[in-house]
């Protein structure tokens, strides 16, 4: 059997961190390395304390945003959670600036808006994710690109045995 490459070692770990999520809709996982040193793991779920989503169920809000759509602006509508904290926010909230700073994230998910703002500003000089997130994908890429910051989809990832029904819904 061939040694695993680090990028697919790490991947695996973010998917075994997101084991641990209680989230009915996706589960998500995140680690924070540092060349090849692991600094931090993380998952989304409810603030530490309080009823998680399988216990007290989704609390879903609607959005709506303005989207450039074959060359006319649409009106777009979005659902989210708001009682989960993402995972990549319980990484920026759990690892410290420092560990943070030149670092790279591997996430199982593309970053939503609000998190890719605040990978942007974490130190973090690459996210590695697997499974895309369309519904901020395009300005997501944008803003990484701006940033300066490498961000790249992990191509011919598979999950690691066994984790499959646990993570995908």
């Amino acid at each position: 059997m061939a040694r695993k490459d680090w990028d697919t070692y790490f991947m695996d770990m973010a998917y075994m961190a997101s084991t641990r999520s209680q989230c009915n809709r996706r589960k998500v996982g995140t680690v924070l390395v540092q060349g090849k040193k692991l600094l931090g793991t993380a998952y989304n779920g409810a603030p530490m304390g309080v009823p998680d989503c399988s216990e007290a169920g989704c609390m879903i809000v609607e959005e709506y945003e303005l989207k450039q759509v074959e060359g006319k602006e649409q009106m777009v509508k979005k659902q989210r959670c708001v009682r989960t904290i993402h995972a990549e926010q319980n990484l920026l909230l759990f690892t410290d600036r420092g560990d943070r700073e030149g670092s790279t994230v591997y996430v199982t998910d593309q970053p939503c808006w609000t998190c890719a703002n605040m990978l942007a500003n974490s130190g973090v000089v690459e996210i590695v994710f697997h499974r895309p997130y369309p519904k901020d994908s395009e300005k997501v890429r944008k803003l990484m690109e701006m940033k300066g910051l490498v961000f790249r989809q992990l191509e011919g990832y598979e999950l690691p045995a066994g984790i499959l029904d646990d993570v995908i819904h």
